[in-house]
């Protein structure tokens, strides 16, 4: 992770059309510095945010959009009911995540979600804030995750659709 550069601030607000809340740093951007992914804080403003990492790209964004809308979700989560050894690597992501938001959290949000009663809430919420960890839920969520960290469902998301290979413009 790094702390964004003043153009890539510019460049985020106009991704994403507001100013970002609770913004921790740029967690992946492409070779020439476009944000692609943000690492979110986990408390902000004392509501808990249980988002890790938030997909910024406009033309990730928009590709996802078009898989999910085809009905890739539904396809995807029928496909972990039945394939074990997906299931299992999707299953150990969702841990990776919850373990990671812990490990990059910073101590003073750590103790204020204790303070607050949130601990389990984050114990339990994988990407994305999924508590049903079997579920896909967003495809944006878990492409992010993917890009900052790998994830089965991104890679998945790479193989059949070539996000990896998308022309990034903003």
């Amino acid at each position: 992770m790094s702390q964004p550069t003043a153009q890539q601030l510019e460049l985020i607000e106009q991704q994403l059309g507001r100013k970002p809340r609770g913004l921790a740093g740029v967690a992946v951007a492409t070779d020439s510095g476009v944000p692609l992914v943000l690492q979110i804080q986990s408390l902000v403003e004392d509501q808990p945010f249980p988002t890790l990492f938030w997909l910024c790209s406009k033309d990730l964004y928009q590709a996802i959009a078009e898989i999910e809308t085809s009905g890739w979700v539904k396809q995807i989560e029928a496909e972990l009911e039945t394939n074990a050894e997906l299931r299992e690597a999707f299953l150990a992501n969702q841990q990776a995540y919850v373990d990671l938001r812990w490990k990059l959290m910073r101590d003073e949000d750590r103790q204020r979600i204790e303070e607050l009663g949130f601990t389990d809430l984050f114990n339990q919420y994988g990407i994305g804030g999924i508590r049903h960890w079997d579920k896909v839920r967003c495809l944006h969520m878990q492409y992010a995750h993917h890009l900052a960290d790998g994830n089965v469902i991104g890679a998945r998301l790479d193989e059949e659709f070539g996000l990896d290979k998308l022309t990034i413009n903003i």
